[in-house]
């Protein structure tokens, strides 16, 4: 029987100097993390439909059905803490750190296995005591479903796992006031259009299943902005600005806006004719060998 598998929201969290904290009152320390899972984490987690899957010492794994239920589950248990720790002496804080992914996770029980929820705890490590981090695609699923802001923090290499992982910290609170304003994942402000007509040129899907591919398919529209880049009536998006959404649901109108290219138009059926020729010409010259590619 094949293992059962499902797309979940993957929430993990542990506290932050952990070890120092139990070093310096281990019966002290154990009694504040079970109030806090009795009184704050345990009724959030429920409140937000998650479940745990696990605890490890100071650690947790809990699984969302709803990546929004656990968002807004991580971002109300850090205020809360927050709150609780204004009192107290900085040392003798119990903060937590959170990572959340989106993705494909293996059932086994009532344990889950997965890169999914091995991207969560990746997640984790790189958040700050107090702090929350999230993978690219958990940002896109809430960007427009909660008021928080998200500070990109570029893509991260991470322990174990193969790709590197675009990492985005959560603000609230008065996580906002230390914000670079440069850097946070806002609304971006529609660029000034040139003077002439401005195209931008996407990467190409790879819609087979070999990934080596996708290197092929990087080629192809490399070689598209190479060539409008030769005609001196075009404003031409660099490659560097046009990839940066590559392997991300767009909306072509909210990409103009963004890259400071024109608006797109319906394509003739000449155009598109013209348009195939091309990218088949492309795609010949790209299958032959170098030495023997028409100059």
């Amino acid at each position: 029987m094949p293992p059962i598998r499902r797309l979940a929201a993957i929430l993990a969290a542990d506290v932050a100097g952990y070890s120092r904290l139990m070093g310096a009152d281990e019966e002290g320390t154990l009694a504040q993390l079970k109030a806090l899972r009795r009184e704050l984490a345990d009724p959030k987690i429920k409140e937000h439909r998650g479940r745990i899957v696990k605890t490890t010492g100071d650690g947790l794994l809990i699984e969302f059905a709803s990546v929004v239920d656990a968002v807004r589950c991580a971002v109300e248990v850090q205020r809360e803490m927050a709150e609780r720790n204004t009192d107290a002496p900085p040392d003798r804080r119990i903060e937590f750190r959170m990572g959340i992914n989106l993705g494909d996770i293996i059932k086994d029980g009532r344990d889950i296995y997965g890169d999914g929820v091995n991207v969560a705890a990746r997640l984790e490590a790189l958040a700050e005591p107090g702090g929350i981090c999230v993978s690219r695609v958990v940002r896109d699923q809430v960007r427009d479903k909660l008021a928080f802001i998200f500070e990109d923090m570029g893509e991260q290499q991470v322990k174990n796992i193969a790709r590197p992982v675009r990492v985005h910290r959560v603000l609230f609170g008065e996580r906002l006031s230390s914000a670079a304003p440069a850097t946070v994942s806002s609304p971006t402000p529609a660029l000034a259009l040139p003077d002439k007509p401005s195209i931008a040129v996407l990467p190409f899907a790879n819609m087979s299943s070999d990934p080596e591919q996708e290197f092929f398919a990087d080629g192809i529209a490399e070689d598209v902005i190479t060539a409008l880049s030769h005609y001196p009536s075009l404003f031409v998006i660099a490659r560097n600005s046009s990839f940066t959404y590559k392997g991300r649901p767009v909306d072509v109108k909210t990409v103009g806006r963004e890259l400071g290219a024109s608006p797109p138009s319906p394509a003739s059926a000449s155009g598109r004719s013209r348009w195939r020729r091309a990218a088949r010409r492309q795609v010949a010259e790209r299958r032959s060998p170098r030495c023997c590619r028409p100059s």
